[in-house]
């Protein structure tokens, strides 16, 4: 058997069986065990593949291809259990928006920049940019989904402003260089294609982003851009 030509047979009979043994009796007829009287040894005969009903696999390949299953299934249970907004009842669009792009923000497939402004505990007006992706990988959105904190910009996220203390601060981030000194306003590159996002309500967002303003009962005013990632997944 051609083991690179036959991997879906060879999953078909992995995901079919628990054990390597279970595989090996199942290719031992009564007559084999009739003559060889040896439960033992009609299995190594098997797994020689001198004996045997049908396909020939050796041990390693099947233990190898058993493994890489259990752990592509164990990636996919983890990432159905990160999705931190999953079963929540959220009630403002807000949130209903970021649930929607959780798990495209993780997974790649989508890049959003959150625009947030309001106030914080000390009444002050902030506002800042925030890489949606890179703070659901540093931070625990479950506070958030769950109404028990309000998502706000940090000194440490895209950029942050203080409107009372005039302190401006920003941030590059594993998705995207900032571009502070442009003259029309500021810019966010994105680093895996250099596609520029221009977050100037005036402007066109730039190529593959789109703009939404958030009509919201949790802040003074929310929009969220979205890059589309052209990577194939």
């Amino acid at each position: 058997m051609d083991m690179q030509d036959g991997l879906p047979a060879v999953d078909n009979i992995v995901t079919q069986f628990n054990t390597y043994e279970d595989f090996l009796d199942s290719q031992i007829t009564t007559v084999d065990l009739y003559y060889l009287e040896d439960e033992v040894l009609a299995r190594q005969l098997v797994e020689l593949g001198y004996r045997g009903t049908g396909e020939v696999i050796k041990r390693e390949d099947f233990e190898a291809r058993k493994k890489s299953i259990e752990i592509a299934r164990l990636a996919e249970r983890t990432q159905k259990k990160t999705l931190t907004s999953t079963g929540k009842d959220l009630q403002d669009n807000f949130l209903k928006a970021l649930e929607v792009r959780e798990e495209d923000n993780r997974n790649g497939k989508l890049s959003s920049v959150i625009f947030i402004r309001d106030r914080n505990s000390h009444g002050q007006e902030i506002s800042g940019y925030i890489d949606y992706s890179h703070r659901l990988k540093t931070e625990d959105f479950e506070v958030y989904f769950s109404s028990k904190k309000r998502l706000l910009p940090k000194a440490t996220d895209l950029s942050f402003y203080n409107w009372d203390s005039q302190i401006a601060v920003w941030n590059s981030t594993p998705n995207y260089q900032v571009i502070a000194d442009n003259p029309e306003g500021l810019l966010f590159k994105y680093k895996r294609y250099r596609k520029i996002l221009n977050v100037d309500p005036k402007a066109d967002p730039g190529d593959n982003s789109t703009r939404t303003s958030i009509q919201t009962d949790l802040y003074l005013q929310a929009v969220i851009f979205d890059h589309i990632s052209r990577r194939k997944t």
